[in-house]
């Protein structure tokens, strides 16, 4: 019987990893890998293969890996470990749901201390959006525009765990993206809503975000059950 491929053979290691930078090494290069797909969902994250794979000890590996189940890539399961999580949960409505509430305070704490450079920033995100083909980087773009209007919301902890469902949401798109067929209301959805952010009408943009995210979801949700009847079938 021939044997799988292993995933981490994917990744390719150039040299000795300095002991103050492995754990952040390990954190950015599993994400990446676990973000275009090279480490696919349920694969094992076994913390010595890992730690012979960068050559360190396993204490960085751990605590990289802790930070990746902070973000949602993975999940400890029983007798198994931690595994790269899904690409959506099945509680997709309850996870836009959330997201709507921090979204709506990131933005709202935000927007005061948005820059004119920090709007150019958004802009060019979207006219980047509107000209991209390649549906991997279209979810990277789709997270950097959010993260623009975001950014300078003071709460730090609200901002990673906001980041957290865009990073969700990016590994999603990166492989449904095409078959949900998003693209232009998007960016209608999105130029709305950096006008009124431009403004500083502060209700009126929750609202519009409240709503661009409300038709996000619907749409997944509509797709996911359009999966789940197909295979009932």
């Amino acid at each position: 019987m021939t044997q799988k491929p292993n995933p981490l053979s994917s990744i390719k290691i150039s040299g000795p990893i300095p002991a103050h930078l492995a754990r952040a090494v390990i954190e950015e290069t599993l994400r990446n890998a676990i973000l275009d797909g090279r480490l696919p969902c349920g694969t094992a994250m076994r913390q010595q293969e890992l730690a012979s794979l960068f050559g360190v000890s396993r204490m960085p590996v751990r605590e990289a890996l802790r930070q990746l189940e902070a973000q949602s890539l993975l999940h400890v399961v029983t007798h198994k470990g931690a595994v790269v999580a899904p690409l959506i949960e099945d509680n997709s409505a309850e996870t836009y749901g959330l997201r709507m509430l921090l979204e709506s305070e990131a933005l709202r704490l935000s927007i005061p201390f948005l820059t004119d450079a920090d709007i150019a920033e958004a802009d060019g995100l979207i006219n980047a959006l509107e000209q991209e083909r390649d549906y991997a980087e279209i979810g990277r773009l789709n997270r950097l525009f959010h993260m623009a209007l975001y950014g300078k919301a003071p709460n730090q902890r609200l901002l990673k765990l906001v980041e957290h469902g865009l990073n969700e949401e990016e590994r999603f798109l990166r492989f449904n993206l095409e078959a949900m067929g998003l693209g232009e209301t998007s960016q209608e959805d999105h130029r709305e809503l950096l006008a009124l952010v431009a403004q500083k009408k502060v209700d009126e943009s929750i609202l519009t975000l409240r709503n661009h995210l409300m038709r996000g979801m619907e749409v997944i949700t509509t797709y996911l059950n359009g999966l789940d009847n197909k295979g009932a079938q």
